[in-house]
């Protein structure tokens, strides 16, 4: 058997199998086992082709793709944990789950900060913009704010609804554990006992600072013994969840206690909450007069500054952890976790910030983000988080163009050097064809600046530390930058206002982009990257981020050769893409008696030049070599110069040349010419095509060495 797994792009099972007729064998709509109509055709070596389609699991439909959009920051979050370095302490871990906490809880604020203190306190009470708003604009704040406190709920309930994913019957025998190391020790890839626990803490600590937001407001003129005992009781719920994030072994180990711990503390949120509501309602107590609504300032505050201490925190615990390990490459060191967190911290508090802007522009007309009026004045710490957005986003994309620029001339010099050891005698009829072809292998080779820009970026936390602190502070940017920069109030404003369109452009382009991903295939070559990166992982961390398509293609896969190994003589696995770390993945979790008859097969793989780099302590080289010794180095991985997404997976040797790694792991990587010429074969009108990352099942190189793993398992079957 061959049994072959597309990657990205999601291509249909008849253009995996390259027969025009299939039908399915095994699986669903969404994911599935095809083989051809005819019972007698078959493949290189004479295998029995069958193909594996998951395309539509990290996707599906539109409305899914668009879900996925929206929960990108929690995604990032949730993928933090994984990138990690190698090493059992459990200091990242925690650290990225009070993160994920973290970005949950600006979440819930945000959308009290749109339905409370903008729409119930601000717009309800003041007489031009309660005019023809309904109902409780005739009514004192308290039954107001009762009333929208609504939203924020329905807010918790929609992130809850749009990450729940859907019902299969593939169940795991244990919870993944991202304290253990290398992906050969998660016991299982179940994604419901830990996620049912961070979802319930998640849930309680939303509803336990929605609550807080309410009774700061309501004891601003006075705490009553009310007030202050349910205050507590919030308290208690947020550092209750706060300590069961943190005991890392109680959250990941099945434990009937836990269970029950979360959910009473879930529950205890709920309560909570309806008693806060009816408090706030029937309280005859007078209510404070203010521009805003009391204490929710200093909330979204606190909140960012603690935000941007723990993302500096996470990145200094990464690099005092390796400080003596320098030669390593940057990524590799475990600063993807700090930088991916970053980021989704950034991306959070902007979008947060731009939620609050253009609900007060909808409230009361006018430009963006120039206060139409004081009323309707945002929080200071969120003018603060545009700042920092526009200011992080335009040093980024600087550094991304410099360093373009720098290291043009040294990747133009390398990917010429290889041009010409591959066509060493090109006619000069050929010489456009040969700059072509240096212009892709120059800019596939812009993947390894992936190191360096993660590093660039990671130095620009303490601006957005800057900023929350201000914000703490209640330090407002136009009359500081005025005070003390020197700088008029028209360039901040005008800052402000490009902060909030970039915001917007962001989500429309995540949107467009989303949509465009769903329809196009090619397009989604491109975007699917990062969103397949981020959604291959079990929701470790974050429970509101998209379900992990693994947790059933891995062991919906692992059951399919198990099935397959039993009716064969043995079974060559064929990986593109993502497909080849569906595969490896598969591999490490194969009893011993069904990986002696299987075979691995990968092209296009970023199992090195990606995953390697950004989860070391998962996918290191010790786990590929790991997958190696479990099929007995039955393995050959193809890679081309021109593909800017997969590589060598063990040894970066060339034709010719002796591996870089000594043993069976130097035998496996072989580096395929692309174009295979530059001039038309006899007969041909056009040139061979350069494959870059494109699967290449037709090629006959790819059909030789089927045959040669098939030839291999026949002998093993035989001795």
């Amino acid at each position: 058997m061959e049994l072959r797994v597309h990657g990205v792009a999601g291509a249909g099972p008849s253009r995996v199998l390259g027969r025009p007729l299939v039908h399915q064998v095994a699986g669903d709509r969404r994911a599935g086992f095809y083989r051809p109509e005819d019972p007698d055709a078959t493949g290189p070596g004479g295998v029995v082709p069958e193909a594996y389609r998951w395309g539509d699991l990290p996707s599906g439909t539109a409305g899914r793709t668009l879900s996925l959009v929206f929960l990108l920051p929690f995604m990032l979050s949730n993928m933090a944990v994984w990138m990690r370095p190698p090493g059992r302490g459990s200091g990242v871990p925690v650290l990225c789950r009070l993160l994920a906490l973290n970005l949950t809880l600006v979440y819930v604020l945000s959308a009290a900060g749109v339905a409370l203190d903008l729409f119930a306190w601000r717009c309800l009470g003041s007489t031009g913009c309660a005019a023809g708003r309904g109902w409780l604009g005739g009514h004192p704040p308290g039954p107001r704010l009762a009333v929208l406190a609504l939203i924020p709920v329905a807010a918790i309930g929609l992130v809850r609804a749009l990450s729940a994913g859907t019902r299969h019957p593939y169940r795991s025998v244990g919870p993944a554990d991202p304290a253990g190391d290398r992906l050969d020790s998660l016991t299982g890839w179940d994604r419901m006992p830990v996620v049912r626990r961070l979802r319930a803490v998640h849930v309680a600590a939303g509803l336990a600072v929605l609550d807080l937001t309410l009774l700061v407001a309501r004891g601003a003129t006075g705490v009553s013994v009310a007030t202050a005992a349910l205050s507590g009781v919030a308290a208690a719920v947020l550092a209750a969840g706060v300590a069961l994030l943190c005991a890392t072994g109680r959250l990941t180990r099945a434990s009937r206690r836990t269970d029950r711990l979360a959910r009473a503390l879930c529950a205890v949120a709920g309560g909570l909450t309806v008693v806060t509501l009816a408090i706030v309602a029937l309280d005859p107590a007078p209510w404070p007069r203010s521009a805003g609504l009391p204490g929710y300032d200093r909330l979204v505050a606190g909140l960012f500054l603690t935000e941007m201490a723990l993302v500096v925190g996470l990145g200094t615990l990464v690099l005092w952890g390796h400080a003596g390990r320098a030669r390593r490459p940057v990524l590799r060191r475990g600063l993807g976790a700090p930088v991916v967190g970053a980021v989704a911290a950034g991306l959070a508090a902007a979008l947060s910030a731009e939620a609050v802007y253009l609900t007060a522009y909808v409230l009361m007309p006018g430009p963006l983000p120039v206060r139409p009026a004081e009323l309707m004045a945002p929080a200071p710490a969120y003018q603060w988080a545009v700042l920092s957005f526009i200011v992080t986003t335009t040093a980024a994309t600087v550094i991304g163009g410099v360093s373009t620029l720098v290291t043009m001339r040294r990747r133009r010099r390398a990917a010429a050097g290889l041009v010409a050891r591959d066509f060493p005698a090109a006619p000069p009829r050929a010489a456009g064809r040969l700059r072509r072809v240096e212009r892709i292998i120059t800019r596939a080779r812009f993947t390894e600046q992936l190191g360096p820009l993660a590093a660039a970026y990671a130095c620009l936390a303490p601006v957005g530390l800057a900023a929350a602190v201000l914000g703490a502070a209640g330090v407002e940017p136009v009359p500081f930058a005025e005070r003390h920069l020197g700088l008029p109030a028209g360039i901040v404003l005008a800052g402000l206002a490009a902060g909030s369109y970039a915001t917007a452009a962001v989500v429309v382009a995540l949107v467009v982009g989303g949509l465009f991903a769903y329809r196009t295939a090619g397009f989604r070559r491109y975007v699917g990257v990062l969103w397949d990166l981020g959604t291959f992982w079990p929701r470790a961390a974050h429970p509101f981020a998209p379900p992990s398509y693994a947790e059933r293609a891995v062991p919906e896969l692992a059951d399919r050769i198990g099935h397959l190994t039993g009716r064969h003589a043995g079974v060559v696995l064929t990986g593109h893409s993502h497909g080849s770390v569906l595969l490896a993945t598969t591999v490490l979790r194969l009893p011993p008696e069904v990986n002696r008859r299987v075979a691995l097969l990968t092209h296009g793989s970023p199992l090195n030049r990606l995953y390697a780099r950004l989860f070391p302590a998962y996918l290191g080289g010790d786990v590929l070599r790991a997958v190696g010794d479990r099929v007995g180095w039955r393995w050959v991985n193809l890679w081309r110069d021109t593909d800017f997404v997969g590589g060598w997976v063990l040894s970066g040797h060339r034709t010719g040349e002796p591996p870089t790694v000594p043993g069976p792991g130097g035998r496996v990587d072989r580096r395929l010419r692309d174009p295979e010429d530059l001039l038309p074969p006899a007969g041909h009108t056009v040139p061979p095509p350069v494959v870059g990352h494109w699967p290449g099942e037709s090629d006959e190189r790819f059909a030789a060495a089927v045959r040669e793993l098939a030839a291999r398992l026949r002998a093993a079957d035989r001795s």
